[in-house]
C-alpha cells in the first residue's frame, strides 16, 4: 500500500520545554524550519508539552494512548485516528516514515472512515 501522506494532517507543536532550545518569536522559528529544512506546511506557535501550563492537547494525548506518561523529549509522535483515539506513540528517535509508523498508518487506513 502506498501512503498518499497529502491525506494526513501533521500538526507540528514547537515547544520550549527541553532546555529552551527553540528561538524566541514563532515568526523565527518559522523562518529557520524553512530555510534549513524545507518546512512547507504551518507550524503552530510554541506550546508547553508539560508541567503546570501543559497544553490541553498533550494533556489528553498523554493520559489517552497506550502509554501514560508525559512527553519525555523533542520529536515525540502520536498516531491519532479519525475519531481523536491515540493508536501510537513514537519516541523522539523513531524516524517520522519508519517502516513502523507507516505499518500503523497502514492498518489505521484500513478501518473505514
Amino acid at each position: 500500500m502506498t501512503i498518499n501522506l497529502k491525506v494526513w494532517n501533521v500538526r507540528p507543536y514547537l515547544l520550549n520545554d527541553f532546555g529552551s532550545q527553540e528561538l524566541e518569536t514563532n515568526e523565527e522559528i518559522a523562518l529557520f524550519a524553512t530555510t534549513q529544512f524545507g518546512v512547507d506546511f504551518s507550524l503552530l506557535a510554541k506550546t508547553r508539552v508539560r508541567g503546570r501550563d501543559q497544553h490541553p492537547l498533550f494533556i489528553y494525548l498523554t493520559t489517552q494512548g497506550p502509554v501514560d506518561k508525559k512527553v519525555r523529549y523533542n520529536f515525540e509522535k502520536f498516531l491519532v485516528d479519525r475519531t481523536g483515539k491515540v493508536i501510537a506513540r513514537y519516541s523522539s528517535d523513531v524516524v517520522p516514515l519508519s517502516e513502523e509508523i507507516r505499518a500503523d498508518i497502514e492498518r489505521t487506513l484500513a478501518f473505514p472512515a
